[in-house]
C-alpha cells in the first residue's frame, strides 16, 4: 500500500498532495504509534494515566498501553522476552534497588547517554536519570494501619506490628521476589538497632517471623491486593507501600501510617532491550522527567516524592505534609543497603521460600 501511494502522488499536482496531507493529520492514530509500559495496575496506574500517560498521548498522539503485572512478573517476564528476542514491552517499572543489580543491566537499556540532556537541570535530584533508568518517584514500604477512635493507642514501631497483645487484629505482609524489607522490619521488630541493621541476619528475622505468621491473614504479591485487602477488612495492620496507602485515604477509608516503620524505596522507568517502539519510550521517559506538572499531579495523589523540585513546590501543602520529611529520613526511615541486597537477593528469596511454604 505504501508503494502504491507512492507512485501516486509522485503525479499529483502540489494542492492534492497538500490535501492529502491535510486528511492525513487528522486521522486517528496508526497501531505502530503507541508505547507499551508494565506496571502494577490499580489505582497507581490510574494516577500516571491521569497525570502523564494522557497528557504525553495528547501532547504527541502516541498511544500509551499499560499491560499489568506483578514486580516479580515483570522481571521474570523481561528477561525472558530480551533472551528470546520476542521483546513486546518497551518500558516496565522496576525498583530502585533492583534497577542497580547485574540482573537488571542484563535486560535494559544503558540510558547514560539519554541521560546526558538532563545533567544541568537545578530542579532534578541527582539521580533523576541514570544508567539503569528515569526515576519515576521516591516513596516508602511502611506500617499501616485501621485507624479507630480518637485517644486510642496507635502502632507507631515494628514492634508494635508484633504486639498483637496491644494491637490486636490480622496482619498484612508482602510475599514476592524481594523480601528483604520483610526480614528487615522482623529484626527491628526484635531489637536490632537501625545503624545496624544490615547485613541482614537471616536465621533472627525467620525466627521473629515464626511468632507473627499465625496472625498474618494476607501476603500480598501486588500492591493492588493489598488496598483491596484492606478495603475488605482481611488485616488491620500491614506493611505496604505509601503510595497505596495515600490512594486508600483519599478513597476516605480509615488508614493511617508510621514513618517510625519504614523503608525509603522508588521506582525506575527501565528501556527493555530490543523494545519494539524504542523512540516512543524514550519520548516518553523524557516527558515524564521535563514535566514537573505531571510529576506533581501523580505525587498529589500517591504521597510520593517526585524527581523535580518544581513539582514538589506545586503540590499542596498537605500532599507535602504526608510525604517523607527531612526529620523523618534523618531520625527514622531506613535507607536500605541496595549493594547487599543485590549482592544477596537469590540467597534471601531461597530462604524466604523455603519458609514461606
Amino acid at each position: 500500500m505504501t508503494s502504491l501511494l507512492s507512485r501516486s502522488t509522485a503525479v499529483m499536482k502540489p494542492t492534492v498532495v497538500g490535501f492529502l496531507s491535510l486528511i492525513a493529520s487528522s486521522l486517528p492514530t496508526f497501531a505502530g504509534e503507541q508505547v507499551i509500559i508494565a506496571s502494577t495496575g490499580g489505582a497507581y496506574d490510574k494516577a500516571l494515566r491521569e497525570a502523564w500517560f494522557d497528557p504525553f498521548t495528547k501532547a504527541t498522539g502516541i498511544e500509551v498501553v499499560t499491560v499489568a503485572a506483578t514486580n516479580a512478573e515483570m522481571r521474570a517476564k523481561a528477561a525472558a522476552m530480551v533472551k528470546t528476542g520476542n521483546v513486546n514491552w518497551d518500558l516496565y517499572l522496576d525498583g530502585e534497588i533492583q534497577a542497580a543489580s547485574k540482573a537488571h543491566r542484563e535486560v535494559t537499556e544503558d540510558l547514560t547517554e539519554f541521560c546526558r540532556q538532563f545533567a544541568d537541570r537545578e530542579d532534578l535530584s541527582a539521580n533523576a536519570c541514570s544508567a539503569g533508568g528515569a526515576l519515576l518517584q521516591s516513596t516508602a514500604t511502611l506500617l499501616a494501619y485501621r485507624t479507630g477512635k480518637p485517644g486510642e493507642p496507635v502502632p507507631a514501631t515494628w514492634a508494635d506490628m508484633w504486639d498483637t497483645g496491644k494491637f490486636p487484629g490480622e496482619r498484612a505482609f508482602p510475599n514476592f521476589d524481594d523480601p528483604w524489607r520483610v526480614m528487615a522490619a522482623a529484626l527491628l521488630a526484635d531489637g536490632v538497632k537501625r545503624d545496624e541493621l544490615f547485613p541482614l541476619d537471616i536465621d533472627r528475622a525467620l525466627a521473629k517471623l515464626d511468632k507473627i505468621r499465625p496472625s498474618v491473614t494476607l501476603w500480598w504479591k501486588t500492591g493492588d491486593q493489598s488496598a483491596q485487602g484492606f478495603r475488605n477488612g482481611e488485616y488491620s495492620l500491614g506493611q505496604i507501600w505509601l503510595t497505596r496507602a495515600k490512594a486508600m485515604q483519599n478513597e476516605g477509608l480509615p488508614i493511617d501510617w508510621s514513618y517510625k516503620a519504614a523503608f525509603l524505596v522508588g521506582d525506575r522507568i527501565a528501556l527493555l532491550k530490543g523494545a519494539p517502539h524504542r523512540d516512543n519510550a524514550l519520548k516518553l521517559m523524557a516527558f515524564w522527567l521535563d514535566s514537573p506538572a505531571a510529576q506533581a499531579k501523580a505525587c498529589e495523589a500517591l504521597s510520593c516524592t517526585p524527581p523535580s523540585s518544581d513539582a514538589i513546590s506545586m503540590m499542596s501543602d498537605e500532599a507535602r505534609k504526608t510525604m517523607p520529611q527531612g526529620d523523618d529520613v534523618r531520625d527514622h526511615v531506613i535507607l536500605p543497603d541496595a549493594e547487599w541486597i543485590n549482592a544477596n537477593a537469590a540467597m534471601m528469596l531461597q530462604r524466604w521460600n523455603e519458609w514461606i511454604r
